[in-house]
């Protein structure tokens, strides 16, 4: 416990350093810059008028994203959160993070764990679950809006058939899909309103939802706007390729809904047959964690089923 409170000590103190280094130093040149640009307005003697310039809330852990931004991991998290359409914020994320971190290796303790690589094991599971979440919840939303995508392809053709410029075909996506499609095309025609060019709103568009048919789309489109080629035909051909990759894919995860239900059968064996001589026989396995030599082996057994499940859940995940 010594040891444990030296080490929560360290850690506070080094992200107070870091804060101290890395944050400071910015917050100091971001006010140097916001009277510098007050100074110009003044001189301008412009006329107050709406502020449209877009600005990422800070959340209450900031620090943190200070102390990682050098690393990109923060950007990358908000990104990922922003894809799974969620209000958190990546800073706030990460202390949560740690928190379940420290929770996770405290309750291990407390419950008699005696191999510490077990510990260390379930104290990176409790950390890991809000990525977990997150990654789960981006997975599903981004499955939605290319299962949705060809039928917005459909309403963006049909009405550049009947006439009506780019600008017009994706306010009918916008207005005509549902969500998430919908709510991404409205932020594209914000952004337009706002006054942003539609190519850089479109790669914005693209980059707010890695789809790879959504870059075929947004392709397709800058090319109309920069050679004024005719593409309805390219579009209605995507919009096709979409459906016939989805059909596919579907039939794919028919067929081999059997080896996967075979690979978790073949995960959740061990684990299963453990807890119930566990609970039915205890001293049949008190040995893996008493013995010197039983530890090794339960660390090896570990080991070798987190690479099995991860070769099984590779090779059943077929991508498309």
């Amino acid at each position: 416990m010594t040891f444990l409170l030296i080490g929560v000590l360290f850690t506070a103190a080094l992200y107070g350093a870091a804060h101290y280094v890395w944050a400071i130093p910015e917050q100091q040149r971001a006010a140097a810059l916001v009277r510098r640009m007050g100074e110009l307005r003044l001189a301008a003697r412009r006329p107050a008028g709406p502020n449209l310039e877009r600005r990422d809330h800070r959340g209450a852990f900031s620090f943190l994203e200070d102390f990682v931004q050098w690393l990109g991991l923060i950007r990358r998290l908000q990104e990922m959160i922003d894809q799974a359409n969620l209000k958190h914020r990546a800073g706030n994320t990460v202390a949560l993070m740690i928190l379940l971190l420290a929770i996770g290796f405290l309750a291990a303790g407390l419950l008699g764990m005696p191999i510490l690589f077990l510990r260390v094991l379930l104290a990176v599971f409790a950390g890991a679950l809000p990525l977990l979440y997150i990654l789960w919840k981006r997975r599903g939303r981004l499955k939605k809006f290319e299962e949705a995508l060809p039928d917005a392809i459909d309403l963006f053709t049909r009405a550049m058939r009947a006439g009506h410029n780019i600008h017009s075909g994706l306010e009918v996506i916008a207005a005509e899909t549902y969500d998430p499609v919908r709510m991404e095309f409205r932020k594209l025609m914000e952004e337009i309103a706002l006054g942003s060019q539609v190519d850089v709103a479109l790669r914005g568009l693209a980059k707010r939802m890695p789809i790879v048919d959504l870059h075929f789309f947004v392709t397709g489109v800058v090319l109309q706007r920069q050679t004024g080629a005719n593409i309805v035909g390219v579009l209605e051909n995507l919009s096709q390729v979409i459906r016939e990759r989805l059909n596919m894919a579907a039939k794919l995860r028919a067929h081999t809904a059997q080896q996967r239900l075979s690979a978790t059968v073949m995960i959740l064996a061990p684990i299963v047959t453990g807890l119930m001589f566990y609970y039915l026989k205890p001293e049949y396995l008190q040995v893996l964690w008493t013995d010197p030599l039983g530890t090794v082996f339960f660390t090896y057994a570990i080991v070798s089923e987190m690479l099995g499940a991860l070769v099984l859940w590779r090779i059943a995940s077929v991508r498309f």
